[in-house]
């Protein structure tokens, strides 16, 4: 297999230094992040600034994407101390706004929408001036499950279609149609919410592709958009294909603005939740 090495543009060094507070306060009330589970390269930066995206519902999925570095396993049953702890933290960091997570938890009857319900709830009895922004899984198409996660209230809700119809085998479980169904079903259940969704780039998709694909969220009225470079955890997961530049990723930025979305974060290092408070502004 030939390697694909990478670009000067992707330089960014993680900084244990600036890890310690964040991981404390994480350690303290026993709680994960997507930002230490995933390797996200932008974590330094992001706990530097005490800003982590929560990850309720255990670390363990019950997936197996070949791009993801969560650990694939049975998970335990949800912790209903959980929400409580991570309304602590967001309250103790003052955070502005807050992004919660979650695996993919397909052994619950409810993939889990009760306790993301349960964590806005006890963040906005914790902290009622921070903006709420989910980012859920597909709870496999279930309009009830979606229905609990719109009653609580959150500011924003993202899915992500991660990549192209075409390359959705690395989407161990997920079907593109399912999951643009999941963003079409919460504007129809809250015709005002602000829904989000975000794309790898660089997995071997083509720009036609990548377009098709942004023009499908414009069509159930995606609100905001997130295009990243996508940085294999290991050698073990799917490779990278392309390692895509900067311009690149302005242009497709631009072209995504034209055709309608609100607001759009595209460039190397992007993530989901990566300057998530901009998209509100």
């Amino acid at each position: 297999m030939n390697i694909v090495r990478k670009p000067e543009w992707l330089q960014k060094k993680i900084n244990p230094a600036a890890h310690a507070e964040m991981e404390g306060l994480l350690g303290e009330l026993r709680l994960h992040t997507v930002c230490q589970e995933a390797r996200c390269p932008n974590i330094s930066e992001c706990f530097r600034q005490r800003q982590a995206t929560f990850l309720i519902l255990g670390a363990l999925c019950t997936r197996r994407c070949s791009f993801c570095n969560v650990t694939k396993r049975s998970p335990v049953p949800p912790d209903t101390g959980e929400p409580a702890r991570v309304a602590a933290a967001v309250a103790r960091l003052a955070l502005s706004h807050v992004v919660i997570t979650s695996p993919t938890r397909d052994d619950l009857a409810d993939g889990g929408a009760a306790h993301y319900a349960a964590t806005v709830a006890a963040i906005r009895g914790a902290a009622p001036a921070t903006t709420i922004e989910l980012l859920i899984p597909d709870f496999q198409g279930s309009r009830t499950a979606l229905a609990t996660v719109v009653a609580s209230g959150p500011a924003i809700v993202g899915h992500n279609l991660e990549t192209v119809p075409r390359l959705y085998q690395i989407r161990s479980g997920a079907d593109y149609h399912r999951s643009l169904a999941v963003l079409e079903t919460l504007r129809e259940l809250a015709p005002s919410l602000r829904t989000k969704s975000g794309v790898m780039l660089g997995l071997g998709e083509t720009e036609e592709e990548l377009f098709a694909v942004l023009d499908d969220l414009r069509r159930v009225d995606c609100s905001y958009l997130s295009l990243g470079q996508y940085l294999a955890p290991s050698r073990a997961h799917h490779p990278v294909i392309e390692y895509l530049p900067p311009e690149t990723f302005d242009r497709y930025r631009e072209q995504a603005l034209a055709m309608g979305f609100a607001h759009v974060e595209s460039g190397p290092y992007v993530r989901s939740s990566y300057h998530a408070a901009r998209y509100g502004e």
